[in-house]
């Protein structure tokens, strides 16, 4: 599935749900199916910085792909890094520096979270793209 596709899934999903607790409750969900980084990637290198909550975001690659792993201490934000790990995992590091992330703004979802919780999606995106940068380098 591409990126794009994926996104569009998203925005379908959270078009069924009425409001936002609903929407928060989903997201909550979410954050169970997160794949879970390990003990050993929970490094400070692997941190997100300038999110509210710990954040830890690793990236291996295979296949020509990036799969992302990660973990965070607070169950909100562990369903967001899910919902942006879903778009962004088991896809090549070109699509992902090319990649939009408008689906964010469909959802409501920046506009619905606190500036510090906004500035950590942000981040992690961020971050995400930085490991697709640097992946692709290594493939030039």
């Amino acid at each position: 599935m591409t990126i794009k596709e994926i996104q569009e899934e998203i925005i379908d999903e959270f078009s069924m749900f009425d409001d936002w607790m609903e929407r928060y409750e989903y997201i909550i969900e979410l954050g169970k199916t997160l794949p879970l980084i390990t003990d050993t990637h929970k490094l400070e290198e692997n941190l997100i910085k300038g999110c509210q909550s710990k954040v830890w975001i690793h990236a291996d690659y295979g296949d020509e792909k990036l799969l992302f792993t990660a973990d965070s201490d607070a169950i909100l934000t562990k369903g967001i890094v899910a919902l942006v790990l879903r778009v962004f995992t088991n896809q090549e590091p070109k699509d992902i520096l090319n990649a939009d992330t408008e689906f964010i703004n469909e959802i409501g979802l920046k506009e619905h979270l606190s500036p510090t919780r906004a500035n950590g999606l942000v981040s992690m995106i961020k971050k995400i793209k930085l490991y697709a940068l640097a992946y692709q380098s290594k493939l030039a």
